[in-house]
C-alpha cells in the first residue's frame, strides 16, 4: 500500500516531500535551540572527558602546574563561559594517590585535609573575590558540574567556593559510584569563637549533633566516634627579645651614664667569632612542634574532657618543623662588605697616591664626596685605638687558620695588617675615600712607633720573614724586627755613655752572656767546650772547639765563632737579587758577591776565634764539601763536621777545584776581612736604613697595589674568622669551607702576581667570589645556630642542616641578580618535618621555657594540652563515624556483595581560641 501510494505521487509532490524530510533531519541536528545551561554542562563534560582520557602523566607533560604547598599535587585549569560570566574549572590531582589522607606527616592540600578526598574539581568565577556570593548560583553551578561528571562516569568530587573569601567556605558533592552521594560543606569563624568550641568537649558535641537527634543530651549518650588529633606548638618568635628587654632594664642606668651605648645588649651570637665585627640575624626564627595522637575511639564527652588535660608527652609522635629564614634580602656580613671592598679596588686605578682620594684638588673629588662618606673623627680614633693602643698583643698565627689558608697571599688574621683590613670593611661604607683616610692615619701611627722605638702591636719581632704572606705584612714584620734592633742599639749606646770607664768590663760581660746563650748551639755542633791555654787569652767570640779538629798551621783546636744572623729580606728584596742574578749570569762568583757582606762577617768572626788560622781552616769549617780529605777520598766527602776526624796533625787534604782557582772571590774576601768578633762588627742589618725604606714604601704605595693586598688579606681573614665557628660535626659544612678556601685561592691568584689592571675581568670574578662567600656565610650562620640549640641532640641539628643544605644547594654560586633563579626560588619554601626520637623529646621540650611575667599577660590560656605553660597555636581534629553496608539502614540500598564500611560522617576541625574552621562531609543514599 505504501509503495502504491508512493507511485501515484507527482514529481513536484515528491520534491516537496523530500524537502520536508530534509528539514526534519536538519531540525534534529540543530543544537542552537538547546539552552545555554545544557551547552554549559556539555562544555564541562567535554573538558572532564579530555582530562580523564589524558590521565595524570599526560597532563603533566602538557604543562600541569606543580603546587608548592603540596609535594605531589598538580593542577590544570580551563575557562568556561555561561551567560555573561566566565568561570575557571580547576582539576587537582596526584601522580600517586594511594596515600592515606589522614596521615598528618604528609603534605596535603587544604581540600584533601578538610574533606578526606584525593583528586577533585573546583569551579569558581573569574572575579576579584573568586567566590560565588549568590547561594542559588552556587547550587546551580555545583549541579551542572555534578551532571557533567555523572555523564562521564567520573567519581571526582566537585567544590564551589562561597560566601566571603576570608571564611574559606565551600559546598561540594561527589558521586560515590554506587547509590551513595557525599555532600561537603565548610565554613570558618574568624573571631569571637564561642567558649564551648574552645574545648574538646564542645567540639565533640558539635560533631555528634550532626547525626544525633536534637532532643538528646549528647553528654549522656554513648556514640562510637573515631578521633585523631594534631596539636602544633610554636617557640616564641624571637627568643632573644625578652632576654634583651630584661638585660636592658637591669642595665638601664649604666647605659644611660655611658651615653646610651647599646653594645652591652646580649645577642644570640655574642660568643660567635664574627660578633666582634657584626651581629648576624638568627636564621632560625623558631620551631613548630607537631604532636599527633593515633586514632582512638571516643564514646562520650567526658573522655574528651580528660583528653584535654593530657600532656603532649603522651602523644604518639613528635614532629619538629624548623622555621628558617629563606628570604633573598641582602644581609650584612663579611660578604656584603667584601663586595664593597672589591668596588673600592675597581676605583683604586683612578689615582696615583692614596692622598689623591682625600685631596679636594682631586679632579674626581666632587663625585667621590657626593657618594662616599668619611666617618667622623671619633670613629677613626676608636679604630686606631683598637689597632695600636689596646695593649701589646702578639699574633697567634695558627688561630682559625686552615692549611689551605696559606695558599692565599694575605696576612694571618691576628696580624696588624689583617686587623686593619677587617676594620676597613666596616669603616664608613668601605669606600675608597674612607679607606684612604684610614690608611694615611694607620701609616702615621706606624711611623710614630718607629720614631719612638715602640714595639709594633700585633706583630712579632722574632723569627724570620714569612714570604707566604702579602708584601705589606712582610714589611711590617721586618719593621717590627728593625724597631727591636733599634731599641737594642739605643740601650747599648746609653749604657756606653753611662759607663765609659768600664767599656772593657762591659765587653767581657757581653761576651760571657753571648757564650752562655749559645752553649746549646756549641754542644749541638759537637763542641766539647775545651779551651787551649796558650792562646785562649787572645781568642774572641769563640763558641768552643769543634770536636778534635786542629788548625793547619798550629797544633791548636779549631774553634767555631759566634756569627751574625743573615740579614732578613722581604719578597721584593729577593726578587731584586734574582733579577740581578738573571742579568749578570748564574756564576758562582756573582752569587758569592751578593753574599759578600755575610761571608766577610763570618770570616772576620772566624779569624777572631782562631788567631792562627788560614783560609783552608775556614773552608774546612764553613764549607766542608770544598775540602778534600786524603783519608776519606775513598769514601767520599764527609757530611759530618767531626766524622773521621782524628788527633793526627797536621791534617792531610786539599781545597776543591773551585776554591783553588786563581782569583777566587772567597780568598779575596778572606784577605780583606778584618779580625773582629761578631759583637764588634757593623750589623749586617742596618735597622735605621731598612726601617726608613719600609716607611717610604708604606707612604708611597700605589692605591691599586694596596687594595690588591687588602682584598686578598680581607678574604683570608674573613674566612679564617668564620672558620673559628663551632658547628659540631656537620661534615657538609666542613666540606663547603674547604671548597671556599680553594675557590678563594684560585680567584685571588691574579692579585697575587700583579696581573690586575683597570676594568679587568678579574673584578667580575671577585664579585662572583663575594656571592659564593655570601652563600657559605649564610650556611655557616645556620650551622652555628643549630649546633648551639641542639648540643644535647646533635642528630636533630645534622638532619635539619642536611635537608636545608640540599634545599639551598641549587642556589650556591648563583648571584641574586639572576632573575631565572629568583623566579624558581620564589615558588619554593623550605619545608621539613623531622620525627623525633623518645630521647630527643626532652631537649625540644626545654626549648619551650616557662613564660616570664612579661609574656604571661599577653593572652589568656584557654585550650588545654599545655606544654610547659604554652598552649598550642593550632589544634586539628578529625572526627569520623563509619557504618557497615550490611546491617544498617544503608544495607537496603547497597549493591549485593558490597561489604565495605562507609564513612557516613566526617568532620575536620582546625583552629585556636580566636579562630575556628569546620569542614563536614556526609554520605547519604539518594
Amino acid at each position: 500500500m505504501a509503495s502504491t501510494s508512493k507511485a501515484n505521487l507527482t514529481e513536484e509532490e515528491e520534491e516537496e516531500e523530500e524537502e520536508d524530510e530534509g528539514q526534519e533531519v536538519q531540525h534534529f541536528d540543530d543544537f542552537t535551540l538547546a539552552s545555554s545551561w545544557e551547552r554549559f554542562i556539555s562544555e564541562i563534560e567535554a573538558i572532564c572527558r579530555q582530562w580523564l582520557a589524558d590521565g595524570p602523566k599526560n597532563l603533566i607533560e602538557k604543562g600541569a602546574v606543580h603546587l608548592v604547598s603540596s609535594k605531589n599535587m598538580y593542577k590544570v585549569k580551563s575557562e568556561l563561559k555561561h551567560a555573561t560570566k566566565i568561570y575557571s574549572m580547576e582539576y587537582y590531582f596526584e601522580i600517586n594517590n594511594n596515600g592515606k589522607i589522614a596521615d598528618w606527616n604528609s603534605t596535603l592540600h587544604d581540600m584533601q585535609l578538610c574533606f578526606g578526598v584525593k583528586e577533585f574539581l573546583v569551579i569558581l568565577p573569574q572575579s576579584a573575590s573568586g567566590v560565588v556570593l549568590d547561594a542559588p548560583e552556587a547550587s546551580k553551578l555545583l549541579s551542572a558540574v555534578a551532571i557533567a561528571l555523572s555523564n562521564c562516569s567520573s567519581l571526582w568530587p566537585a567544590f564551589v567556593p562561597v560566601h566571603d573569601p576570608s571564611r574559606k567556605a565551600y559546598i561540594g558533592i561527589q558521586n560515590m559510584g554506587t547509590v551513595f552521594t557525599r555532600r561537603f560543606e565548610a565554613d570558618r569563624i574568624g573571631s569571637q569563637v564561642p567558649i564551648k568550641f574552645m574545648h574538646l568537649e564542645g567540639l565533640y558535641e558539635l560533631f555528634v549533633s550532626k547525626f544525633a537527634y536534637s532532643t538528646l543530651d549528647h553528654s549522656m549518650h554513648l556514640f562510637k566516634v573515631h578521633l585523631i588529633m594534631k596539636l602544633t606548638y610554636q617557640t616564641l618568635p624571637d627568643d632573644d627579645d625578652d632576654d634583651i628587654q630584661e638585660a636592658d632594664a637591669e642595665n638601664a642606668e649604666s647605659e644611660a651614664s655611658a651615653g646610651g651605648d647599646n653594645r652591652n645588649r646580649k645577642h644570640w651570637d655574642d660568643d660567635c667569632p664574627w660578633s666582634e665585627w657584626y651581629s648576624a640575624e638568627n636564621p632560625v626564627k623558631g620551631f613548630d612542634l607537631i604532636t599527633t595522637w593515633s586514632e582512638k575511639m571516643v564514646e562520650s564527652s567526658l573522655e574528651m574532657a580528660e583528653m584535654e588535660n593530657a600532656s603532649p608527652h603522651d602523644a604518639e609522635k613528635w614532629i619538629l618543623a624548623p622555621n628558617i629564614d629563606c628570604s633573598k634580602e641582602e644581609r650584612i656580613g663579611f660578604a656584603s662588605q667584601l663586595q664593597l671592598l672589591v668596588n673600592a679596588l675597581d676605583m683604586s686605578f683612578e689615582a696615583q697616591f692614596m692622598e689623591d682620594f682625600v685631596s679636594v684638588e682631586n679632579s674626581g673629588s666632587d663625585n667621590l664626596k657626593s657618594s662616599m662618606v668619611i666617618p667622623p673623627p671619633t670613629v677613626l680614633d676608636r679604630v686606631l685605638k683598637d689597632l695600636f693602643h689596646e695593649g701589646l698583643q702578639f699574633p697567634d698565627s695558627a688561630k682559625g687558620e686552615r692549611k689551605s689558608s696559606r695558599a692565599i697571599k694575605g696576612a694571618p688574621v691576628e696580624c696588624l695588617f689583617a686587623q686593619f683590613c677587617l676594620h676597613s670593611l666596616w669603616f664608613g661604607n668601605c669606600n675608597i675615600r674612607a679607606i684612604a683616610v684610614l690608611w694615611i692615619e694607620f701609616v702615621r701611627e706606624i711611623r710614630w712607633c718607629w720614631e719612638e722605638s715602640q714595639p709594633l702591636p700585633k706583630m712579632s719581632a722574632n723569627g724570620s720573614i714569612d714570604l707566604t704572606t702579602c708584601l705589606i705584612n712582610q714589611k711590617l714584620q721586618m719593621l717590627a724586627i728593625c724597631i727591636e734592633k733599634k731599641r737594642e742599639l739605643n740601650e747599648e749606646f746609653q749604657d756606653c755613655i753611662g759607663s765609659n770607664d768600664d767599656v772593657s768590663t762591659h765587653m767581657e760581660e757581653d761576651i760571657q752572656v753571648r757564650e752562655e746563650s749559645t752553649s746549646f748551639y756549641a754542644q749541638s755542633q759537637g763542641f766539647d767546650g775545651k779551651r787551649d791555654s796558650p792562646s785562649d787569652s787572645i781568642r774572641r767570640g769563640s763558641a768552643g772547639p769543634v770536636g778534635s779538629m786542629k788548625l793547619l798551621k798550629s797544633y791548636q783546636s779549631l774553634h767555631a765563632p759566634f756569627t751574625q744572623d743573615a740579614p732578613l729580606m722581604t719578597e721584593d728584596m729577593h726578587e731584586e737579587r734574582l733579577r740581578a742574578v738573571e742579568a749578570f749570569g748564574d756564576s758562582f762568583d756573582f752569587s758569592a758577591q751578593l753574599e759578600r757582606d755575610t761571608l766577610s762577617s763570618d770570616m772576620s768572626s772566624f779569624k777572631a776565634a782562631n788567631p792562627d788560622t788560614v783560609f783552608e781552616d775556614f773552608i774546612r769549617w764553613h764549607s766542608p764539601g770544598d775540602w778534600e780529605n786524603d783519608e776519606s777520598e775513598a769514601n767520599g766527602p764527609s757530611k759530618n763536621l767531626t766524622e773521621g776526624m782524628k788527633d793526627d796533625w797536621p791534617p792531610r787534604g786539599r781545597l776543591s777545584q773551585r776554591m783553588s782557582d786563581h782569583g777566587n772571590l772567597w780568598r779575596q774576601i778572606w784577605n780583606d776581612a778584618p779580625v773582629l768578633p761578631a759583637y764588634e762588627q757593623k750589623p749586617l742589618l742596618d735597622p735605621n736604613r731598612e726601617g726608613e725604606k719600609i716607611l717610604h714604601y708604606l707612604e708611597t704605595v700605589r692605591p691599586h697595589q694596596l687594595l690588591e693586598q687588602m682584598v686578598c688579606t680581607a678574604f683570608r681573614a674573613s674566612a679564617d674568622t668564620l672558620n673559628q665557628t663551632n658547628f659540631g660535626s656537620l661534615s657538609q659544612m666542613t666540606t663547603k669551607m674547604d671548597q671556599l678556601y680553594v675557590t678563594m685561592a684560585s680567584a685571588l691568584r691574579p692579585l697575587q702576581v700583579n696581573l690586575l689592571s683597570g676594568n679587568s675581568e678579574t673584578i667580575e670574578d671577585l664579585r662572583r667570589l663575594c656571592v659564593v662567600f655570601e652563600h657559605v656565610e649564610k650556611l655557616l650562620t645556620l650551622a652555628a645556630s643549630l649546633h648551639r640549640k641542639f648540643l644535647q641532640a646533635p642528630r636533630i641539628a645534622e638532619a635539619i642542616f642536611s635537608d636545608y643544605y640540599n634545599f639551598y644547594l641549587p642556589t650556591m654560586g648563583v648571584g641574586s641578580a639572576d632573575v631565572d633563579v629568583q623566579k624558581i626560588d620564589a615558588e619554593k619554601e623550605f619545608d621539613m618535618k623531622l620525627q623525633l626520637r623518645m630521647n630527643e623529646r626532652q631537649v625540644v621540650s626545654n626549648m619551650f621555657s616557662q613564660p616570664s611575667a612579661n609574656q604571661s599577660w599577653r593572652k589568656v590560656l584557654s585550650m588545654g594540652n599545655l606544654l610547659n605553660g604554652h598552649e598550642p597555636i593550632l589544634r586539628e581534629i578529625i572526627f569520623s563515624m563509619s557504618d557497615s553496608a550490611t546491617g544498617s539502614h544503608y544495607a537496603a540500598s547497597s549493591p549485593r556483595g558490597y561489604q565495605q564500611d562507609i564513612e557516613t560522617y566526617r568532620m575536620y576541625i582546625c583552629g585556636t581560641s580566636n579562630d575556628l574552621r569546620v569542614a563536614l562531609s556526609v554520605t547519604s543514599y539518594d
